[in-house]
C-alpha cells in the first residue's frame, strides 16, 4: 500500500497539458482507494484500512445508461468523479482490474480561452447529427471533441457515407427547420465553428457538371459566405419556380433586399444562409425586442440574462442610438477590445430590428467564450454570473477613462459619512466612467468594529448588483432506510425531519420517534454498490450526506445480560465468478450488506455461521444438509486461525453461482416496505418577503474566526462585526437573490418563493445617506431557474419598452404575460427601474390582451 501512495501520489498532482488522455474514476471507488491504502492527509501513519478494499475500479455510478455506458449529465469534477493521467489509470488497473464489460472512461484535454489559456479535461463531447444533402432523412450521430477541426468532420463523413477522396464536397450546418451556414474553414475547431450539442451537420457532394445540387443560384458567387441568403418556397411541393432571397450584409448597419429568382434549386428546394446570426424569413414583421434566442446547447441561461438586459430601457437606447461607437475602448488593458460591446451592439440591433421573431446568438456566444472559457463549452451554467461577466466587460470596453489615474484608499478617520463618501464616489469615477456605471452601480457602505478596541472602520464602495441571501431553512428532510434487528421484518423508508446543520445523533433520535428502536442501537450508513461506503459516527455533521446518497440505519442489538466485550462486524456477500479473459477466479459483491454484533469471546466460525444464517433467513431457503449437500462444502473455511475469527471490521460469504440461484431470493432480499412519512404532502414551503432579504443583507455580524479583519489599532486580526448599508442607489438596480448555496458536502438550491413588488418597490428606508431623495421603483425584467442546481432551465419575464406589456422569454419562444405570473420561486435576478421625480404615483398596468401570441 505503502508503494501504490508513492507511485500515484506524483501522478494525480501533475498539470493538465493539451493533447493528453485522462480518465475519469468514480468518486466513490477512489475514496474507498484512498482510505483502503491511507492516501489522505489525516491518515498519520499511513496505515489504511484493510477492511475497505475496493475491489475492482468500478465506474457504474458514472453511467446514465449501463448498456450504451453513456455518460450521466451534469456530473460534477470531486464531486461525481476524479480524473486522472494515462499512467495512473493504467496503475489502477494493474493492481485491481477492471469491472468486467466496463470501458475506460477516457476525455482529452483541451486549450480554452484566447488571451488567458485556459486548459481542462472535455468529459463531455459534442454529439453531431450527420447526414448527406441528398438523403436528410438517414442521420448518424457521432461524438467529436471541441478540440477536433471541421477537417476531421468531414473525414469521418467521407467514411461513413462511402463518399470518394476524388470528390468535391462542401459542409452546411443547420440550426433552424430551414437555415444553413457553410462551414467554410475546414482548419476551425468545433469550437470556433460554433457547433453545439445536437447540430445538425450536411455533406454536399458537387455534381458531375461541376454545380451544386443545393444552390446553383449562389455558384458565381464567391462572396457567399459574408452575406445570408434565406430563400422559401411559395409554390407547391412539384413546382419550384417562384423563390425569393433576402441578403443582409453583416458588416454594415444597413441590410439590403433584392429578388433572385430561378428556374429550379434542385432537390428539396431548400436554400442556405451563412452569417453571425439566424434570420427567418423576412415577409413578416414582429413587434422590436419580442425576439427569442435560439438555444445553442445548454445556453438558456445567456438568453435569459440577455433578454434581461434588452429590456432595459436606457441601455438599449445608448446601443440603438450607436453611442457605444464614440466610446468604445480598444486599448484597455482590462478590457476586451471593444469586441464584447461591438458583437452585443449587434445582437441588439438585431433584437430589436422587428425584422425576425428569434435570432441565434452565435457569435456573441463565441466571443463571450474566447475572453472567457468558463462560458465556451456548452454546459449548464449561471445566469447571474454570466451578467456579472456581461456588465463587467460591457463598462471596460466603453470605459470613458484612457488612462487609470493611481489612487490611495484613505480612512474615513472620524469624517462625515457624506464627506467620505462623496471622495469614494468621486475616485471611482476617476478610474470608471461609462453608460454601465451611470446606468448600474451604487455605492455600499461598510462598518467595521474591533471587539478589543473598538476601533470603528468607515468604507464606502461601489456596486454593480445587490446579492441578497435568503432566510435560511432551519430543517431538512432525509430519506432513510432502518433495517430492524429482527430478521424476518423487512426494511422500512422512513421520510425524517433533521436540524439543517445537525449531526448524525440527530437523525438517529428523529428516526427513533417515527419507528421505536431505540437510537441507541442505530449504526448510520452510506450503501454503495453493494457495500458500505461510509459509516458515520455519532457526532459527525449531517452537512456529510448528500441527497443523492442511499442512507441506510442498521438496529444492531447488544445484549445485555452480561458484560462481554461485543465488536460489530460489516458482512459482504459475494459471488465467485470465473474471469474470461483468465483462468483465475474472482468475486463480485451481490445483496445488502449486513451489520452483525457478537460477544468478542464467540468469535468462532460456527457461532459466526449460525448468526449470519439467522439474519438471512428471511430471503435465504435454508437446504436441508442431505438435499443440498454441496451448499455448504466450505464450511470449514475461514480467515482466521484454530476456527476462531479475528477482530477484523469485516466477513464476506462467498456463494457460487447455482447456490445463489437455488438458495437466494433476489425479489426478497431487496423488498421494503414505507413508512406513512413517506406518503405524507410534504408541508407548503415558507414564503418570505423581498425586504427580509434586504434586511438580512443589513443585519450586524460578526466575522468568521477564519475570515478576520486586520485591525490596525491592534496591530493584529480580530473577529470584528461588520455591517452593510446602502449609501445610493443606481438607476437600474439588479438584485441576485442567493438561492445557491455550496460548501465542501453540500450543493443546494433555496426554492423559497420570495415575494418581491412589480411596482412601487420603496427603497428609501434602506439608504442611510440623509439628504438621499426617494428611491422608488418598477420592476422591467425578471431571469427565472427551474429545476436544482447545475442542472435545469433558465427563461426570463421583460416588460417591453415600446408598449409597455409583460413578455415571457423562453429560448426562441415569445409569448404574452400577465403580472400575476410573475412572482414565482423560480425568481432569481430581478431587474428594478427607479422611477424619474415627476412620478409621485404607480402607473398603472397596461390592459393585458390575451391574444395567445406566440413568435416562434
Amino acid at each position: 500500500m505503502a508503494v501504490q501512495r508513492a507511485e500515484l501520489g506524483p501522478l494525480l498532482a501533475m498539470a493538465l497539458m493539451p493533447g493528453e488522455s485522462w480518465y475519469l474514476v468514480d468518486s466513490r471507488w477512489f475514496k474507498q482507494w484512498k482510505k483502503y491504502v491511507g492516501f489522505d492527509s489525516w491518515d498519520m501513519f499511513g496505515a489504511g484500512d484493510l477492511s475497505l478494499f475496493p475491489g475492482p475500479v468500478d465506474n457504474s455510478g458514472l453511467f446514465g445508461d449501463p448498456e450504451t455506458q453513456s455518460l450521466k449529465e451534469h456530473l460534477i469534477d470531486e464531486l461525481d468523479y476524479v480524473l486522472v493521467p494515462a499512467e495512473a489509470w493504467n496503475k489502477l488497473v494493474m493492481w485491481y482490474g477492471c469491472m468486467d464489460g466496463q470501458q475506460p472512461i477516457v476525455r482529452k484535454v483541451v486549450e480554452y480561452g484566447l488571451f488567458v489559456k485556459h486548459y481542462k479535461v472535455e468529459v463531455y463531447l459534442l454529439e453531431l447529427k450527420l447526414c448527406e444533402s441528398s438523403d436528410p432523412d438517414n442521420v448518424i450521430s457521432c461524438h467529436f471533441s471541441k478540440a477536433d477541426t471541421v477537417a476531421t468532420i468531414e473525414k469521418e463523413m467521407r467514411k461513413l457515407f462511402n463518399i470518394p477522396a476524388e470528390k468535391e464536397t462542401r459542409l452546411w450546418n443547420r440550426y433552424m427547420s430551414n437555415t444553413y451556414e457553410q462551414l467554410c474553414k475546414l482548419d476551425s475547431t468545433v469550437q470556433d465553428a460554433g457547433l453545439y450539442q445536437g447540430q445538425m451537420v450536411l455533406i454536399e457532394v458537387k455534381n458531375e457538371d461541376g454545380t451544386w445540387p443545393g444552390q446553383p443560384i449562389l455558384a458565381k458567387s464567391s462572396a457567399a459566405a459574408s452575406r445570408t441568403f434565406t430563400t422559401s418556397s411559395k409554390s407547391s411541393a412539384s413546382s419550384y419556380s417562384s423563390l425569393s432571397a433576402t441578403s443582409v450584409i453583416t458588416n454594415s448597419g444597413s441590410s439590403n433586399s433584392y429578388g433572385l429568382n430561378s428556374s429550379h434549386l434542385g432537390r428539396g428546394g431548400s436554400g442556405f444562409v451563412c452569417n453571425s446570426y439566424s434570420c427567418r424569413d423576412s415577409v413578416s414583421l414582429s413587434q422590436p425586442g419580442l425576439c427569442g434566442l435560439s438555444n445553442l446547447g445548454n445556453t438558456c441561461f445567456m438568453n435569459s440574462a440577455l433578454q434581461c438586459l434588452s429590456n432595459t430601457p436606457p441601455l438599449t437606447d445608448y446601443f440603438l442610438e450607436d453611442k457605444y461607437e464614440a466610446e468604445i475602448n480598444q486599448n484597455n488593458p482590462l478590457g476586451m477590445r471593444g469586441e464584447i460591446a461591438e458583437a452585443y451592439a449587434e445582437l441588439i440591433k438585431q433584437m430589436w430590428s422587428g425584422r425576425q421573431s428569434h435570432v441565434a446568438p452565435r457569435m456573441f456566444k463565441t466571443q463571450v467564450g474566447r475572453f472567457a472559457p468558463q462560458f465556451s463549452g456548452y454546459q449548464q451554467q449561471d445566469s447571474q454570473e454570466l451578467l456579472a461577466f456581461l456588465l463587467d466587460g460591457l463598462h471596460e470596453d466603453l470605459n470613458r477613462v484612457k488612462k487609470k489615474p493611481y489612487l490611495e484608499l484613505k480612512d474615513a478617520s472620524g469624517r462625515p459619512d457624506s464627506a467620505v463618501a462623496k471622495e469614494a464616489w468621486e475616485n471611482h469615477r476617476l478610474r470608471n466612467d461609462s453608460i454601465i456605471v451611470d446606468i448600474f452601480h451604487g455605492l455600499f457602505k461598510s462598518t467595521l468594529v474591533c471587539p478589543k478596541c473598538s476601533k470603528v472602520s468607515v468604507t464606502f464602495d461601489p456596486f454593480c448588483y445587490l446579492t441578497l441571501p435568503l432566510p435560511l431553512r432551519r430543517d431538512r428532510l432525509m430519506e432513510v432506510t432502518l433495517v430492524y434487528a429482527d430478521p424476518q421484518r423487512r426494511p422500512v423508508q422512513y421520510r425524517v425531519v433533521v436540524p439543517m446543520m445537525g449531526a448524525i445523533s440527530d437523525l438517529c433520535e428523529s428516526l427513533s420517534r417515527l419507528s421505536g428502536a431505540p437510537a441507541e442501537n442505530m449504526v448510520v450508513t452510506d450503501v454503495y454498490n453493494h457495500r458500505f461506503h461510509k459509516i458515520f459516527h455519532m457526532d459527525e455533521g449531517l452537512n456529510h450526506i448528500m441527497p443523492k446518497d442511499d442512507i441506510f440505519v442498521y438496529e444492531v442489538c447488544k445484549p445485555s445480560e452480561d458484560s462481554s466485550e461485543y465488536i460489530t462486524l460489516s458482512v459482504y456477500f459475494r459471488e465467485k465468478t470465473v474471469r474470461q479473459s483468465s483462468s483465475t477466479s474472482g468475486t463480485v459483491l451481490f445483496g445488502q450488506p449486513l451489520l452483525i454484533s457478537v460477544p468478542k469471546h464467540k468469535l468462532t466460525v460456527d457461532h459466526l455461521y449460525g448468526v449470519v444464517l439467522e439474519q438471512i433467513s428471511r430471503y435465504v431457503k435454508l437446504p436441508l444438509a442431505e438435499e443440498y449437500s454441496a451448499a455448504c462444502t466450505g464450511k470449514g473455511t475461514c480467515n482466521g486461525s484454530n476456527g476462531v475469527v479475528e477482530a477484523f471490521s469485516a466477513l464476506a460469504v462467498d456463494w457460487d453461482s447455482d447456490t445463489r440461484r437455488l438458495l437466494f431470493d433476489e425479489q426478497e432480499a431487496q423488498a421494503f416496505e414505507k413508512h406513512e412519512s413517506m406518503l405524507q404532502p410534504q408541508k407548503k414551503k415558507a414564503v418570505v418577503a423581498l425586504r427580509d432579504c434586504i434586511e438580512l443583507f443589513t443585519t450586524m455580524e460578526t466575522l468568521g474566526e477564519h475570515d478576520p479583519w486586520y485591525c490596525p489599532n491592534c496591530k493584529k486580526h480580530q473577529q470584528a462585526t461588520k455591517k452593510f448599508d446602502l449609501w445610493s442607489l443606481p438607476r437600474i438596480l439588479v438584485v441576485h437573490l442567493k438561492r445557491f448555496s455550496y460548501s465542501r458536502y453540500w450543493r443546494d438550491k433555496l426554492d423559497t418563493v420570495v415575494e418581491f413588488p412589480v411596482r412601487g418597490l420603496d427603497m428609501s428606508e434602506f439608504v442611510c445617506d440623509p439628504r438621499a431623495g426617494s428611491y422608488v421603483y418598477d420592476l422591467i425584467a425578471v431571469s427565472n431557474h427551474y429545476g436544482a442546481m447545475g442542472v435545469g432551465h433558465y427563461t426570463a419575464y421583460a416588460k417591453n419598452k415600446v408598449n409597455d406589456k409583460w413578455y415571457y422569454f423562453d429560448d426562441s419562444s415569445v409569448s404574452t404575460a400577465s403580472e400575476d405570473q410573475i412572482v414565482t420561486k423560480a425568481a432569481y435576478v430581478l431587474f428594478y427601474q427607479r422611477r424619474s421625480s415627476e412620478e409621485h404615483t404607480a402607473p398603472s398596468p397596461p390592459q393585458e390582451e390575451y391574444d395567445g401570441m406566440d413568435t416562434n
